[in-house]
């Protein structure tokens, strides 16, 4: 099976020569009409896409063209400095997106694990990322860490059983408010 996978011009630059290994961070876009990979050089840059994505009027060709036009720390700045004339001089972003795109990420742009950071924080990341909310997600990563930090299971399956445990506790509790 053969994939396309739609990336921002800063990912591609990012990309090693062909022929060499390269990480790619990934979203499957799913419409029902579609299926569609976009993929990032950083969790970071996933991240923000993804962010993008919930602001109003923004799908992801445009959140793709936005990450393209600027790198995410960038982005981050602009946001935390409300600086609408930098948000608005990215190509194809005019005044409106740009007041949208602060009001709906101001403080709330989540640039996911860099990376080499611990377990907890990658999954933390992860969990986020699904649209939990983050004090919830990092006291549960918390608690279930605590419960599993002496157990003899190799990473992969450590990975696994926190990431079940954490959504399982973090499904309990939407499911109790």
């Amino acid at each position: 099976m053969e994939w396309e996978i739609h990336t921002t011009r800063i990912s591609a630059n990012a990309l090693p020569e062909p022929g060499r290994a390269a990480r790619l961070y990934v979203h499957l876009y799913v419409r029902e009409d579609q299926l569609r990979l976009y993929g990032f050089a950083t969790a970071a840059e996933r991240a923000a896409f993804l962010d993008l994505l919930k602001v109003e009027g923004v799908g992801p060709k445009q959140a793709q063209k936005i990450l393209s036009g600027i790198e995410v720390h960038q982005l981050a700045e602009a946001l935390e400095t409300e600086n609408l004339d930098r948000l608005s001089s990215i190509p194809g972003i005019g005044p409106k997106t740009a007041q949208k795109i602060l009001l709906k990420l101001r403080g709330k742009l989540s640039l996911g694990p860099a990376p080499g950071e611990s377990l907890e924080e990658d999954l933390a990341g992860a969990l986020a990322g699904m649209g939990f909310d983050r004090k919830a997600v990092r006291g549960a990563v918390a608690t279930v860490m605590r419960g599993l930090r002496d157990s003899a299971l190799p990473r992969e399956e450590l990975e696994r059983e926190l990431f079940k445990r954490a959504l399982a506790l973090l499904g309990g509790q939407e499911a109790g408010s």
